[in-house]
């Protein structure tokens, strides 16, 4: 069985995917199959895994590869991990141009002008891949973890043959966060049902019981609301805030919500950021943090060969076992909606409850969400779909209307302040983008 990873010298997650396969003995041996542009950080990856691998008797034999094809061909599973253009030079365009715009982000890479870019310039990989795979691989399972991840899965599942699913792990742990922030987890954390419904970063809790059936909400929006747990709530007061106005929780953090929604990062109001706490710019931040610190933990992890691995909640080793051994698996995955949820578009990309066996992933229908929360992913949606047409039609005239259609962005600047943003974002881009006329 033939495991291949699409952007290896993403070290940490590659060690988690590949550790919790290795944690799972019904997965027997495997080859890992290591690409990425990046030579370097491809051979570190090498050099973690084995060390890895080693210390928890792992069934694995790692290799590398610097042909793509070769690297894919007879894969079984695809873990799609890139970041093209990285963070120097495109996430530092990503956040320079709008800034000099006066649109501020936080993350930038799932909605708003950040989002568009980023899809704009990752779709070409990934046609390219498509290529590869339906030549080398074309029964393998492509497991999509990159961002946008509405857009760029939903693309690769209308429009190339490949067998795709997008995954995250914001599903994962939404519960057991809301819990903890509220003081609820000793009661709960084990002992509670959930469903959760939506599109991806913008997924709803739609309701929350304990094992008896007994609806927690009122609980949850009482100590939300009763001040007692107000330090704990100071990194997550957005979702706290839609909780209230929406009636119901949204499965991505503050941080990210806060540019998804027009209410919050406003030029007009910014007392708005010290109330709900909000870091702009935080990405390019983290980024930099993570390559200052990644001297660091490069010598623990490969030099030193200290690799510890504890289970993550990520879904990729459960999802292989399930299809290898027949066994049912629950997750909440990206799919394209074909009536899932009713009052959503057909054809975008939902994250929704999905079944696992031997024959494949299996969508579950959702029905209606609230008529409120389906308002608020029709303003994504519409983003998402857009910014997909302006990629196939490469006409800069279809990428401004998905610009326009932003709620963060139309909140905040003019359309003819948006026309500029987005052609400004074009030159500086130059060669990372496809051409559009």
């Amino acid at each position: 069985m033939k495991i291949v990873f699409l952007g290896a010298g993403s070290t940490v997650f590659v060690k988690n995917v590949v550790g919790d396969c290795i944690f799972t003995p019904e997965i027997g041996e495997f080859e890992v199959a290591l690409f990425d542009i990046d030579l370097k950080r491809l051979e570190e990856s090498r050099r973690m895994l084995e060390h890895l691998n080693k210390k928890y008797n792992g069934k694995a034999v790692i290799h590398t590869y610097t042909n793509r094809k070769e690297c894919l061909k007879n894969a079984d599973f695809i873990v799609n991990a890139i970041q093209v253009g990285g963070y120097d030079p495109c996430t530092i365009t990503d956040f320079e141009v709008p800034n000099k715009h006066g649109l501020r982000q936080t993350i930038g890479d799932t909605l708003g002008i950040g989002g568009i870019f980023r899809a704009l310039r990752t779709l070409p990989v990934l046609d390219s891949f498509a290529e590869d795979i339906m030549e080398v691989c074309p029964n393998a399972l492509f497991l999509n973890y990159v961002n946008p991840m509405a857009i760029l899965t939903g693309y690769m599942q209308r429009f190339t043959p490949v067998k795709t699913i997008g995954l995250c792990h914001s599903v994962q742990v939404c519960v057991p966060m809301l819990l903890d922030t509220l003081g609820m987890s000793e009661e709960y954390q084990n002992n509670c049902k959930y469903d959760i419904a939506g599109i991806n970063h913008q997924a709803w809790l739609l309701s929350l019981t304990d094992m008896q059936g007994n609806d927690l909400y009122p609980e949850v929006k009482r100590r939300s609301l009763s001040g007692e747990y107000a330090e704990k709530m100071g990194w997550d007061l957005v979702r706290h805030d839609l909780m209230h106005r929406f009636g119901y929780y949204v499965t991505e953090s503050s941080v990210h919500s806060a540019e998804y929604f027009p209410y919050y990062i406003k030029d007009k109001y910014p007392e708005l950021l010290e109330k709900y706490k909000i870091n702009l710019d935080e990405y390019p931040r983290r980024c930099r943090l993570q390559i200052n610190e990644w001297n660091e933990l490069r010598d623990k992890l490969v030099e030193k060969g200290e690799v510890e691995h504890t289970k993550s909640v990520e879904y990729s080793s459960g999802i292989i076992k399930s299809i290898l051994t027949n066994t049912p698996y629950k997750i909440n995955a990206n799919v394209i909606n074909h009536g899932l949820i009713t009052n959503l578009p057909d054809n975008a990309c939902v994250e929704v409850p999905c079944l696992v066996d031997a024959t494949g992933i299996h969508p579950c229908q959702v029905g209606a969400l609230p008529e409120q929360l389906a308002a608020l992913n029709h303003t994504n949606i519409n983003v998402q779909l857009l910014t997909i047409e302006a990629y196939r039609s490469k006409k800069k005239e279809d990428l401004y209307r998905a610009a326009y259609l932003d709620p963060h962005t139309s909140a905040e600047l003019s359309m003819d302040a948006i026309k500029a943003l987005c052609d400004d974002l074009i030159e500086a881009h130059g060669e990372w983008l496809p051409k559009f006329n």
